[in-house]
């Protein structure tokens, strides 16, 4: 079943976006390629338990079981060897990745206290654009009384927009809440 999302940006996002920009062609109408969820865990090293809850709490959230990244290299002052793990990270694609956009733009990020919107100056000049959140309770699946940690991630959405103004139009009509 596609989600709400996709069906939005089938039937609105494209002819606006091809409207604004003039493009010629639907196939040069920018789209969401995939968001990357990523999680870094200082206290992995010393705490196990500690990495294998973030991994539980981020498979909640994403539908998708995340691969932890190792440390690439061993830095003495961290006490931290190379291939040691330091994070958790979920890459999403397709209808889960549409479903994830939705639940977080029109139910999670408004959940956060004093929610103004979010920052429309992330964008990488790519046409990425990067949201940190501060933690993980902001997503209804998450129980707080099950949350051994407060945790945030970074969000990463890749699309295929040649340039920030585009992307930023994008995400726009699909319904991220840039502040003004």
């Amino acid at each position: 079943m596609a989600s709400r999302l996709t069906e939005k940006y089938k039937n609105e996002v494209v002819p606006a976006l091809m409207e604004k920009f003039g493009y010629k062609n639907i196939m040069q109408v920018p789209k969401l390629e995939k968001i990357v969820i990523n999680m870094g865990l200082g206290d992995a090293k010393d705490n196990p338990k500690g990495l294998e809850k973030a991994v539980e709490e981020l498979t909640i959230i994403c539908g998708q079981k995340p691969v932890v990244t190792k440390a690439k290299k061993s830095v003495a002052n961290f006490r931290l060897r190379e291939g040691m793990p330091v994070g958790a990270k979920v890459t999403l694609r397709g209808d889960k990745m549409y479903h994830f956009a939705d639940k977080l733009m029109n139910i999670s990020l408004p959940r956060v206290r004093d929610f103004a919107g979010v920052k429309s100056n992330s964008f990488d000049g790519r046409g990425n654009y990067s949201l940190g959140v501060k933690e993980q309770l902001i997503f209804p699946e998450i129980e707080y009384d099950k949350v051994d940690k407060v945790r945030g991630m970074d969000i990463i959405f890749v699309t295929t927009a040649n340039t920030d103004e585009e992307a930023r139009e994008l995400l726009k009509l699909l319904g991220m809440p840039f502040s003004k």
